[in-house]
């Protein structure tokens, strides 16, 4: 499974990999589809026709045209398409009810889809806790070594299947693999590593209290791209769980609390190929 993320808001949308806002799950599928076949597209794209008039395409490549008929003014915009762009290429793609309107269109593609039924769900439990230690050199409180226990709370979102997401106990299982990875490490900004020796880091950096200069164990040190601030600890989770997701769940987030009612939250959409 081939992953990638994109933040999200905590109401589930259809995002595509240039930040577009879609309007369906059939709009994300032929995304995806020309992101994978290195098709550059644009989305929501304003021709001119020849009489003047402006009209919107869903979907505007070097090779033509995609539209998406899910309404009946869908099916007249695609024949006026037709007769305005006679030398353009445009596809349509269409729900089978509109199979008796669409039958003497030409390259239309029906697709038949079941009602998808899109849910999420949460879980908290006193096991999704690890305990860890950070520098924050760039915040003068935080800049010395010191530790948080934090507790985390993930949030899984995709499509149910016989209204069904995901088993809780699978999900359970997978989540505390993932913190025990996390667990009982020491956190810090990769950009601080000054030397690698196979069996340790050095890490030297100057900060408001002053220089710090450690060595470390590898195996209980955990490299950040970031600070390792409690954002980039769930940012971090994420990308830990996502690979160990199931094809059905599309979206990941993850609540990490560093004391009492303080934390992060941090969802992001799993892009599927």
């Amino acid at each position: 499974m081939s992953t990638g993320s994109a933040i999200l808001d905590s109401d589930f949308k259809y995002i595509d990999g240039k930040g577009n806002l879609l309007r369906s799950r059939t709009e994300l599928s032929i995304a995806q589809m020309l992101e994978f076949l290195q098709i550059e597209y644009q989305y929501d794209y304003s021709l001119t026709l020849k009489s003047g008039k402006k009209i919107n395409v869903d979907f505007k490549t070097d090779k033509g045209i995609i539209e998406v008929i899910d309404i009946e003014s869908d099916i007249t915009k695609y024949k006026e398409l037709k007769v305005e762009l006679p030398d353009t290429k445009i596809i349509a793609m269409g729900h089978p009810k509109f199979a008796a309107r669409l039958s003497e269109l030409q390259d239309v593609i029906l697709y038949k889809t079941q009602e998808v039924q899109t849910g999420s769900i949460f879980m908290e439990d006193p096991s999704f806790a690890f305990d860890y230690a950070h520098i924050l050199p760039l915040v003068e409180k935080c800049s010395i070594l010191h530790g948080h226990t934090s507790s985390v709370t993930v949030e899984l979102v995709g499509e149910m299947k016989n209204n069904l997401l995901m088993d809780f106990g699978d999900a359970k299982k997978i989540i505390k693999e993932v913190i025990s990875v996390m667990d009982h490490k020491f956190f810090i900004n990769e950009k601080y590593l000054v030397n690698d020796d196979g069996e340790h880091y050095r890490i030297a950096f100057d900060g408001p209290k002053g220089r710090f200069d450690l060595q470390l164990p590898k195996n209980t040190t955990y490299l950040l791209k970031g600070e390792a601030t409690v954002e980039n600890l769930s940012t971090e989770l994420i990308k830990l769980l996502v690979p160990k997701m199931p094809k059905n769940i599309e979206a990941v987030g993850v609540y990490i609390y560093e004391g009492y009612n303080k934390g992060a939250h941090i969802i992001s959409q799993i892009s599927k190929i």
